[in-house]
């Protein structure tokens, strides 16, 4: 028995420094951005961004590969600053935020990329679709006190999708050839983290 016992106190007592360094971070939505880009016309980048979302990262610290990251985007705020453009990118033609109003991504795997870089491989569900995609992230930062105590950190991330793969397929053709909305979708996150 006495021996059962020290066996258990050694598990606990190394499995504290991986407690330890193990912490959760929320995303600060009044000081992060989800944007993304699609060529318009054939001539130029429209820009946009997700203007409501939430998420939570978890971070080892002591092992960046068992990190974790669950973020929602609520559909319904998209801003590309024209307001009949949005109105039709929230329509059945595009996003249907009527029958999906958010879009999620679950991460399934971390990978070091580099000095301070990492890919972050998880399912992207999009207009009832869900399909795997790989975000490049730079970061996270190290840990900062804002003024008023509360301990923050940061990261960027990218990554490219085909609209049609989600099911997001309309489009009209132009006189001159090619098609008014670009198939491939450009998605940029700056994100900044509160411990929680």
């Amino acid at each position: 028995m006495k021996r059962f016992i020290k066996l258990i106190a050694v598990i606990v007592t190394l499995a504290i420094p991986a407690f330890a360094s193990a912490s959760t971070w929320n995303i600060d939505p009044d000081h992060s951005n989800v944007g993304f880009k699609v060529r318009h016309l054939m001539v130029s980048n429209v820009k946009g961004s997700f203007d409501k979302h939430t998420g939570t990262v978890d971070i080892n610290d002591k092992d960046i590969t068992k990190s974790k990251v669950e973020v929602t985007i609520d559909t319904t705020s998209i801003n590309t600053n024209v307001q009949k453009r949005d109105e039709h990118l929230r329509s059945a033609d595009f996003f249907d935020v009527a029958k999906h109003p958010t879009m999620t991504f679950v991460s399934k795997k971390v990978a070091k990329a580099g000095k301070d870089k990492l890919k972050v491989t998880g399912d992207l569900t999009l207009h009832g679709v869900t399909r795997q995609v790989v975000l490049e992230v730079e970061g996270p930062s190290k840990e900062s006190k804002d003024p008023w105590g509360n301990i923050r950190r940061g990261a960027t991330a990218s990554t490219k999708i085909n609209r049609k793969d989600f099911g997001l397929v309309w489009n009209a053709a132009l006189e001159t050839g090619g098609v008014a909305v670009g198939e491939e979708i450009t998605i940029t996150l700056e994100i900044e983290l509160l411990k929680k």
